[in-house]
């Protein structure tokens, strides 16, 4: 049998359950273990946390509740462990988890990569002009933290010079997996396909049980939840890979689970930019093997680009985040109405006070279908949250803000009640800011063994070319009779988010029916969907491996992370949004699929009921 490399992911994000490295270390199958920290929206809460602290700054979670308690274990098993918990500190990480290690009596060399921080080139940077990705907005002047995305060499380097953990600040989470591959089986820069493949395996593992059944469209046929499985990737050394999970755990790993994680966080599948490889998913299949086991092939690279993206946080003023709940008949109309008074005796007694207006504010009525963008007057909800959120530069403004929403428990509407932890304290508002910045000006270095040891990277020098908004003589109507079903009828659904862009990819359950979804979801019949928040274009790309499409949503996350104030910065739920939407298919279709039938029906009960 060909060697392969077992890697397991061990946590998806800062805040996941401590029992997934746990149930892999127990598991004893895997021969690395990742752990994946890092988000956009992270970054910005270590950006703030390292102003306060400058021994902080990084995933504390890994230190306390990870390492400590698996050491011996680890140690033992001969498990390698890379992680990108040093976020914007990883020294202070590192000296942490010496301690840890010293207190334990365990002998683990421990590497740190660093080069990523290029906070001290802000000056430098300001003068070679770098524009921000989207909107072509200079650097702004206050800058809480710069770091650039490295790539997977760093990793295996610190992995050749004998490291048993690597703890990096920046980089893209997939190099978390694809760096232990590069070392295992020697692949060099240049072998573009294998990169690919290697990257593909760390982007499906890398937010941990979302590729193992979790947030899964068909969430019924999902058992185990209290228990679920993290992914395991047995990787070849041709780039292809199967996923698996520990035996005796919950879950679910099918073709379309696999799927819906690939499509996560993507925009032209054809050209999915990284640090050491432009990789083309778009032929990528998934087969089932055996049961929760799934392979997957055909991922393909080209060199890479000459530039790193770079990520920025800066402060941007303050926020504020008050929610009640409103009961009673007309509830959803009553809250809009408290919601409106509150901002309004507020926005009068800020000014009043000297200060200037609200630079933003929300009302969001939940219960009362917000996130379709319904209008709550018209929402025969008896029971809702009402979520009122302000943005202002001053922060003492904010506390008139805090102020002024308990009053309306005895001036306002009946059936108010629910106020959630007290008067909403304000937050910092901190922005993402991202931009490219050539791979030179960048120094990328191991730290091990009391050592800085520089680390040559694939520097690149490729452009790409994108192909969104496909279309063929398959777009045009179908003739005959027809039937409405929702789209959730015909498609599975993920979304995503980066920075304040959003996609959702969308696979169609049977190839019959692509025809069908490419001809309903043009990308101006999504950007209808959606008008209530995304301000930007929409773009439509194929994805033929997968028999899908992916849309991705240009400003359509008010800000996205921190920076936003709806109640679902990231697009989470966009991809079910969508999936509710009513499309028209040719009734032969049902000689087929009977099932849609069952389908058409809860399509007319629902119009009647309207």
């Amino acid at each position: 049998m060909a060697r392969t490399v077992k890697i397991g992911c061990g946590t998806g994000f800062w805040g996941d359950s401590p029992e997934g490295a746990a149930q892999l270390v127990r598991s004893g199958g895997v021969d690395y273990m990742i752990l994946d920290y890092l988000a956009e929206i992270t970054m910005s809460i270590l950006a703030r946390l390292k102003a306060r602290s400058p021994d902080q700054g990084y995933a504390t979670d890994f230190v306390s509740h990870v390492m400590a308690p698996l050491a011996q274990q680890i140690a033992e098993q001969g498990i390698r462990v890379i992680t990108n918990a040093g976020g914007l500190n990883p020294e202070a990480c590192r000296t942490a988890l010496q301690s840890v290690f010293d207190a334990a009596g365990v002998d683990l060399k421990i590497a740190v990569i660093l080069g990523d921080d290029l906070t001290d080139q802000a000056e430098s940077l300001r003068a070679d002009g770098v524009k921000e990705m989207a909107s072509g907005e200079p650097l702004p002047e206050r800058i809480s933290s710069i770091n650039a995305y490295l790539g997977a060499f760093p990793i295996a380097a610190a992995l050749a010079e004998g490291a048993d953990i690597v703890i990096t600040g920046r980089v893209v989470d997939s190099a978390l997996a694809l760096g232990p591959l590069i070392h295992e089986f020697g692949w060099a820069e240049t072998d573009y396909d294998k990169l690919a493949g290697g990257s593909l395996a760390g982007h499906v593992i890398e937010c941990g049980p979302q590729a193992t059944g979790g947030i899964f469209t068909d969430w019924q046929s999902v058992l185990g939840w209290d228990e679920m499985g993290f992914p395991i990737a047995v990787c070849a050394e041709d780039g292809s890979f199967e996923l698996t999970k520990p035996q005796h755990t919950g879950g679910l790993i099918t073709p379309m689970t696999v799927a819906e994680q690939i499509v996560y966080e993507i925009g032209d599948p054809a050209a999915y930019i990284l640090p050491d490889v432009i990789c083309d998913f778009s032929r990528v299949t998934a087969s089932q093997i055996a049961e929760n086991r799934v392979r997957v092939t055909g991922a393909q690279g080209s060199a890479p680009t000459p530039f790193y993206k770079v990520c920025a946080t800066y402060a941007d003023g303050y926020r504020s985040v008050a929610t009640m709940t409103i009961a009673g008949n007309q509830a959803a109309p009553k809250a809009q109405a408290v919601g409106e008074a509150i901002l309004a005796r507020s926005s009068r007694l800020i000014a009043a006070a000297g200060f200037e207006p609200y630079s933003e504010t929300l009302i969001e009525v939940l219960g009362a279908d917000a996130s379709y963008g319904s209008d709550p007057v018209l929402h025969p909800s008896r029971e809702v949250v009402l979520r009122i959120a302000v943005r202002h530069q001053q922060k003492d403004a904010l506390g008139i803000f805090a102020r002024e929403i308990y009053p309306s428990a005895s001036s306002m509407a009946q059936g108010i009640t629910g106020f959630a932890g007290g008067r909403p304290a304000p937050q910092p508002v901190i922005r993402l800011y991202s931009c490219l910045v050539k791979k030179h000006k960048v120094s990328a270095q191991i730290g091990v063994n009391g050592q800085l040891i520089p680390v040559s990277v694939p520097m690149g020098n490729s452009t790409v070319q994108t192909t969104p908004n496909v279309t063929s003589a398959a777009d045009k109507a179908s003739t005959g009779k027809m039937i409405s079903v929702p789209l959730l009828a015909l498609a599975h659904g993920r979304s995503g988010d980066k920075g304040d862009i959003s996609n959702i990819g969308v696979l169609a359950r049977n190839p019959d029916f692509l025809p069908y979804l490419r001809t309903n979801l043009t990308p101006a019949r999504v950007k209808d969907v959606f008008a209530h928040v995304a301000k930007g274009p929409v773009e439509r790309y194929e994805w033929p491996g997968l028999n899908g499409f992916n849309f991705v949503l240009r400003d359509a996350l008010g800000g996205g992370g921190v920076a936003s104030l709806r109640n679902d910065p990231q697009g989470k739920c966009y991809a079910q949004i969508l999936l509710d939407t009513v499309v028209q298919v040719p009734s032969s279709l049902l000689d087929k699929f009977p099932s849609l039938a069952t389908w058409s029906d809860q399509e007319n009960q629902q119009k009647g009921l309207q």
